[in-house]
């Protein structure tokens, strides 16, 4: 299914005020026990989340998995796109709400910037160069080296806190938050950009526009229905 763009008019939910939603209500959130172990369901933040991650593992398989330089390119495209949204969307929707809701939170929202950070410098370097530079492939292997662990550890440790501390409706919530700010994010990697609200929302409205543009001129994947700029790719 297309991932539909999004009006204007909706534009209003990348403010400062309402990313990430603030949680006013106490209801919102549940106890959290040590040993509360809590399913991914269906529409909740860590469904979207792991759908992002299997996807940008997807195409880092699609890229060191071909020797055809065009096939390559388009996956590099594809990778980056995923990659760029998915970190800047995470932390603008679910640091903020890792780190308002668990006793522990702004330590481990803290440490998941810096890993960022560290991928989008990686990520900046990858998405400059060549298939056939030979720096292409290693420069690849050893950012996803590092975004793997990261995402064991955000899955198997950060989600499932923050899913146990959640109701479900507000990780549902989150979840549409979420997706919708992928689609006003920038495309490619900008490192030096800010990386918590809500200098980081003004500086990608400000960025997201020029990479979009730029979008029209790549090439993409076959398995595209439609470039990124006029709804993303079919998962």
């Amino acid at each position: 299914m297309l991932r539909q763009s999004l009006r204007p008019a909706r534009l209003r939910v990348l403010t400062a005020r309402s990313v990430p939603a603030p949680i006013a209500c106490a209801k919102l959130w549940r106890p959290y026990s040590d040993e509360a172990k809590t399913a991914i369901q269906p529409g909740s933040i860590s469904e979207v989340i792991h759908q992002d991650h299997r996807q940008i593992e997807k195409y880092y398989d699609k890229i060191v998995n071909s020797s055809d330089h065009d096939v390559q390119r388009r996956y590099q495209n594809a990778f980056v796109w995923e990659l760029a949204r998915h970190a800047i969307a995470e932390e603008l929707v679910v640091y903020p709400s890792i780190e308002t809701g668990l006793n522990d939170g702004r330590e481990m929202a803290d440490k998941d910037r810096a890993e960022h950070q560290v991928a989008k410098e990686q990520l900046y370097t990858f998405q400059n160069l060549e298939p056939g530079d030979r720096h292409f492939i290693p420069t690849l292997e050893a950012l996803m080296k590092d975004l793997k662990m990261h995402i064991k550890e955000e899955e198997e440790h950060d989600l499932v806190k923050l899913e146990a501390a959640l109701v479900p409706s507000r990780s549902r919530k989150l979840a549409e938050q979420f997706e919708m700010t992928k689609a006003f994010t920038p495309t490619r990697s900008h490192p030096g950009a800010p990386n918590k609200p809500p200098f980081e929302t003004a500086v990608g409205l400000l960025t997201a526009p020029l990479d979009k543009i730029r979008d029209i001129f790549r090439s993409w994947p076959e398995e595209y229905s439609a470039r990124p700029p006029s709804g993303g790719p079919s998962r």
